[in-house]
């Protein structure tokens, strides 16, 4: 068990015990997960054995990722036992992840029994219904009840004064444990996060000005159309409950307060476990090693059409949920277009492969791509295997101590053998741009957009676009290689989105030294301007799509993609070494501390008379700026952004951080980290 530090805040009762709440422990659905797991070792290591992880019992992951074993601490033993007599099914065990922590998991199946007297006393105390065919808020109605239940019984169990005691909820589906909490009156400290509100991500597929008319928007009824009113009155009830309420980026903080009716009281950012991506000295190596794979991937598709120089070629990106509007994929092939036209006007030897990596409903793979990697695979064997008899060859002759005859070294068989395979390797239709059948293709957003800018992969395009509607994995016969490993291959990764709260994957990239294109409606896009002076030289591109029209962005991200294309192979190398030096300031040992501020927040407003910080200790990080890499030359300083023009009277939303020297010799220690390598 942890003891905070006396300098920061008094505790008067050192029992302390934190459960973290989240639909997604244990239960890969989206990137909550990633939070989570994540963050574990880093929380894990600060609270230790009195950090509780809480969920729904997923089958199929548990086997695979928990150690289940039995609870050594009495009061979990007494409580599960008390669950477990009412015929509840609750497993205890251990996440197998980096910091091993414990894990409380509900099995919602075996509690359904109780779900129409649940919904009957949850109306009575909150006055908020549902239809009976939505499951999915059956199912967090059952989860919330299930938490609500072992945290009280737990904390009347607990001898001696009133524990401190901190329950922290993820998102609207695990709310409700939080909303039963506050009404039934539970001595616990409440943490409410949402990572992206409800109703914000309905709007933003709509196509509509999401964020310049977020204060005109009439909730009641925008909710009300999308049949979604009852989760908003859920996920409401959940912000307004909490002792605190927290969200992950400025952006998502604005949106809240006008969404949700409430200011968040503090940010946290997401993180990374950054020690699993380093790399060292080595991720430049391991760049070059993954870019292999996708050249060989490359010949195949290619093949009859394979007429560019693999030393020249680019490889951009853009992955993530199949959301084509919000994820950006519509700026991203408009500036595809362009980028093709910019390449061919300079008469630019440069080729770029864009490949697109969402998740759509296909059939299988098409014969054309399966073939294309066949025949490749064929014409490489069949290389090789004359190849060791040309070696052979020429190894004897120098034996002999004269010069092997060239026009000796390949036999008539190996001649017609090369030529069978040149010959199959002709096609007289282009290199396809999907990997896959897709179902329904004529109205795919990706295909129909690709289809509308004519990017078909001729001979003369500069720009060739590869649409893969499945994620990646090492048993895929296309590419046999998984996510992070095809990251570290490509030279770009392209994120434009409209709504993104935070944004991992441009954070992928950082950590592992790949430059990205990110926008300052992303929580990402937001915190890395705030906390870098020129984020560009760094590798972090950041496209404006807050103030400028969609063509004025459009025209933005093309140019940074040309300007990519115009770098020398060493420059691309001085600023991937840029690019990698940013990731400790995503690491959790860092951004951790948010989490740990909002804990003692959450102490503070729910023990005013037990648990009191000093107001000496608060502190703001919003003027921490990395310094500019000392190895560029000195240039002008850039104008003012529109950014600035638009922030409001009130100005950036300050984030508090606890304690204050401790961060700030961390920054420092990266400022000081920076100037020294350069």
């Amino acid at each position: 068990m942890s003891t905070p530090s006396e300098e920061n805040f008094y505790v008067a009762e050192p029992f302390r015990f934190h459960f973290e709440i989240a639909w997604e422990v244990a239960n890969k659905v989206g990137g909550i997960y990633t939070v989570v797991r994540s963050k574990a070792a880093v929380t894990t290591a600060e609270l230790g054995d009195d950090y509780i992880m809480m969920g729904p019992y997923h089958e199929p992951t548990v086997k695979l990722e928990v150690e289940v074993c039995e609870p050594d601490h009495p009061i979990i033993r007494e409580v599960m036992d008390q669950m477990r007599s009412n015929g509840i099914k609750v497993v205890y065990g251990r996440w197998l992840i980096s910091g091993y922590p414990k894990l409380v998991l509900f099995d919602l199946g075996s509690a359904w029994y109780k779900l129409a007297e649940w919904r009957k006393e949850f109306w009575e105390l909150a006055s908020i219904g549902w239809p009976d065919e939505d499951t999915e808020s059956n199912n967090a109605l059952v989860l919330g009840n299930l938490v609500c239940w072992f945290i009280s019984e737990f904390r009347t169990r607990v001898p001696g004064p009133d524990p401190l005691m901190v329950a922290q909820f993820h998102e609207w589906l695990a709310g409700v444990g939080l909303i039963l909490l506050r009404m039934k009156k539970a001595q616990v400290a409440t943490l409410f996060t949402t990572h992206a509100t409800l109703l914000g991500r309905y709007l933003c597929a709509a196509n509509l000005d999401f964020y310049n008319n977020l204060p005109t928007f009439n909730i009641d009824k925008e909710a009300g159309d999308r049949q979604i009113y009852h989760r908003y009155c859920l996920e409401r009830a959940a912000v307004h409950c909490a002792h605190i309420f927290s969200t992950v980026s400025e952006v998502t903080a604005e949106e809240a307060e006008h969404l949700l009716k409430r200011k968040p009281d503090i940010i946290l950012p997401n993180g990374l476990n950054v020690f699993k991506f380093s790399a060292l000295h080595e991720f430049q190596n391991m760049h070059a090693q993954a870019k292999e794979k996708i050249h060989n991937f490359v010949r195949g598709h290619f093949h009859g059409h394979y007429d560019f120089d693999l030393d020249k070629t680019l490889y951009f990106f853009i992955a993530g949920r199949y959301e084509f509007s919000n994820k950006g994929a519509d700026l991203f092939i408009e500036a595809l277009a362009r980028l093709n036209h910019f390449l061919k006007a300079a008469d630019s030897d440069v080729t770029v492969i864009a490949f697109l990596i969402f998740p759509a409903r296909t059939n299988s793979f098409n014969v054309d791509s399966l073939k294309g990697q066949a025949i490749s695979k064929q014409l490489s064997d069949t290389v090789s295997e004359i190849q060791a008899k040309v070696g052979k060859k020429i190894f004897e002759e120098a034996l002999r101590g004269s010069l092997p005859d060239p026009d000796k070294l390949l036999d008539n068989s190996d001649i017609i053998k090369l030529k069978r395979c040149i010959f199959s390797s002709q096609r007289p239709n282009l290199p396809p741009v999907v990997t896959h059948n897709v179902i329904d293709d004529h109205t795919d957003p990706v295909l129909s957009h690709i289809r509308r800018v004519q990017l078909f992969n001729h001979k003369e395009d500069r720009v060739k676009v590869v649409f893969h509607p499945e994620f990646l994995s090492p048993t895929n016969p296309l590419f046999a290689m998984d996510y992070s490993e095809f990251v570290r291959g490509c030279h770009l990764g392209v994120f434009p989105s409209y709504y993104e709260p935070w944004g991992y994957t441009p954070a992928e990239c950082t950590v592992m030294g790949i430059p990205s294109v990110t926008t300052n409606l992303s929580g990402f896009g937001t915190f890395m301007s705030r906390h870098i002076a020129d984020p560009t030289s760094y590798g972090i591109y950041i496209i404006d799509r807050r103030w400028k029209g969609i063509e004025d962005s459009v025209q933005q991200l093309s140019h940074f993609l040309f300007d990519f294309c115009s770098q020398t192979r060493r420059q691309r190398i001085l600023q991937r070494n840029r690019t990698e030096r940013l990731s400790d300031l995503l690491d959790w040992e860092i951004l951790g501390k948010y989490y740990q501020r909002a804990r003692q927040m959450a102490l503070e407003e729910a023990f005013p008379g037990a648990f009191r910080l000093r107001a000496s200790s608060l502190s703001s990080l919003s003027g921490f700026k990395y310094p500019r890499p000392a190895s560029l030359p000195p240039s002008a300083p850039p104008s003012d952004s529109e950014d600035d023009d638009h922030s409001g009277d009130d100005g950036p939303i300050s984030i508090p951080i606890s304690p204050a020297s401790e961060l700030s010799s961390d920054l420092e220690k990266l400022a000081i980290k920076e100037s020294e390598s350069t």
